[in-house]
């Protein structure tokens, strides 16, 4: 009896050197990896780690199942070349008629022209279409030279504040006033002064994919179109949050 215990000792250290070679599979008869679990799998106790920088990420294949590493900058915005792709900027300096405003008292799409950033923003249309639905940073800011004295002939008779306004697929989403620049219809014939020469409009939004954003002005009273004076706009929009 003594002699069979021996061996038996001996055949389970010689079995233990002996490499395990082909797939493994637990509830599985056929298996397609080193290692394939049909079923759930515990790990009880895991080490906590404060960074990811210097770590591997562990990913399910969702068509596979099977474990993947996943790089640690995908979940680091701006690092190893990720690059907020939804990001446009636009700018356009000139007279009221340079930049696509006409004698009209209504609201006029701003004409920003070929300088712009972005691959999202048609400068033939001057619109901004969302690739992606989320949360977006928008700004959108107006600004007459140095703030200009105007004069009777550059008035409409509508009367009215000129603002500026962002159009979401045609209706408008967000404005901005000039404070003190309101032209009454009963105004003097006589110089009126700008009090406040710029306005913007600078907040997030809810978009939708496919979305279509553009920016206007709408003069209400002043005939932007003869101003002689050098008129700035500029816009800029990019995603911040899913």
């Amino acid at each position: 009896m003594k002699k069979n215990f021996y061996t038996l000792i001996f055949l389970g250290l010689f079995g233990t050197g002996i490499a395990q070679t082909g797939n493994v599979g637990i509830n599985t008869t056929t298996p397609t990896a080193t290692l394939d679990v049909n079923g759930n799998a515990k790990i009880r106790t895991t080490p906590n780690s404060t960074t990811l920088v210097g770590h591997q990420v562990l990913g399910i294949d969702t068509t596979t199942k099977e474990v993947k590493m996943l790089d640690p900058s995908l979940f680091i915005s701006n690092t190893s070349g990720t690059v907020n792709t939804t990001i446009a900027k636009a700018t356009v300096v000139g007279t009221g008629a340079l930049l696509g405003l006409t004698g009209s008292n209504g609201y006029e799409k701003i004409n920003f022209g070929p300088a712009t950033l972005g691959t999202n923003f048609d400068t033939t249309t001057d619109t901004y279409t969302v690739p992606s639905t989320g949360v977006y940073a928008v700004k959108f800011n107006y600004r007459y030279g140095d703030g200009v004295n105007l004069n009777v002939s550059l008035l409409n008779f509508n009367g009215g504040t000129p603002k500026i306004g962002i159009f979401r697929n045609g209706v408008v989403m967000d404005e901005g006033f000039f404070g003190g620049a309101s032209i009454s219809l009963l105004a003097p014939l006589v110089a009126i002064s700008v009090i406040v020469s710029d306005t913007y409009v600078d907040s997030v939004y809810q978009l939708t994919a496919g979305d279509v954003i553009d920016f206007r002005y709408n003069q209400a009273g002043l005939n932007v179109a003869l101003l002689s004076s050098n008129v700035t706009a500029k816009m800029v929009v990019y995603k911040i949050s899913d």
